[in-house]
């Protein structure tokens, strides 16, 4: 019964300390989607200055097909035409912030010209923002295709 009993307490101990690892703070959900927004824009109307100033250089960018780019690739791809968006509506956005850290979710639908070939695509998004100094900068991103 002593054994069951310390068990429970140091189950108990461990999850409590779980829940108190980070401070949420809603407060800073405003500054994280104008972030987002302006990486929407940048994304349309590219330049690696506007670029650059949103993605963090540790970035680590999934495509939906797989392919990872860094900070270097995302930028080149985008100012060479390999990525290349006409539009992007985003919706369903949802922003989680805790500590320095947001977790964003959202659904992305565009009209795209990759490689000067017209093209449209739907995907659900993760994106980690991170708060770099008084700015906040896409640390990771994820795509994903809907199911059917």
């Amino acid at each position: 019964m002593l054994k069951k009993l310390i068990l429970v307490a140091a189950a108990t101990a461990a999850f409590a300390g779980c829940t108190t690892l980070g401070a949420k703070d809603p407060a800073a959900a405003p500054a994280v989607a104008a972030a987002a927004e302006k990486l929407r824009v940048a994304m349309i109307d590219p330049t690696p200055a506007a670029l650059g100033a949103l993605v963090a250089d540790d970035l680590s960018y999934g495509h939906s097909g797989g392919k990872v780019d860094t900070k270097a690739s995302f930028i080149s791809d985008l100012m060479d035409g390999k990525s290349d968006f006409v539009t992007i509506t985003i919706t369903e956005q949802t922003i989680n912030v805790i500590d320095n850290v947001a977790i964003v979710r959202h659904t992305l639908t565009a009209d795209t010209n990759d490689s000067g070939k017209p093209g449209k695509v739907s995907i659900k998004i993760l994106g980690v923002w991170q708060k770099q100094g008084d700015y906040w900068k896409l640390l990771a991103r994820q795509a994903v295709r809907p199911p059917q």
